[in-house]
């Protein structure tokens, strides 16, 4: 149940992420184009490091024995 629960989550905070990032986009517009690229590098990996205790308690359920 756990992968369900936090696959929504994950969708969830990445619409959200977008949005904020998309809200600052009329400002970021007007910064040189080294500096976008920059942020929006750093925002593009950045979603991660929130989401990382959430694909830490994803994965550590039970483990599923595989047939050999």
């Amino acid at each position: 149940m756990r992968k369900p629960v936090a696959s929504l989550i994950l969708l969830a905070f990445i619409a959200l992420w977008i949005f904020l990032v998309g809200m600052f986009s009329g400002m970021i517009g007007s910064w040189p184009r080294w500096v976008q690229l920059v942020f929006y590098i750093i925002a593009g990996i950045g979603w991660i490091v929130p989401l990382k205790p959430l694909f830490a308690w994803m994965n550590s359920g039970p483990q599923e024995e595989a047939d050999d």
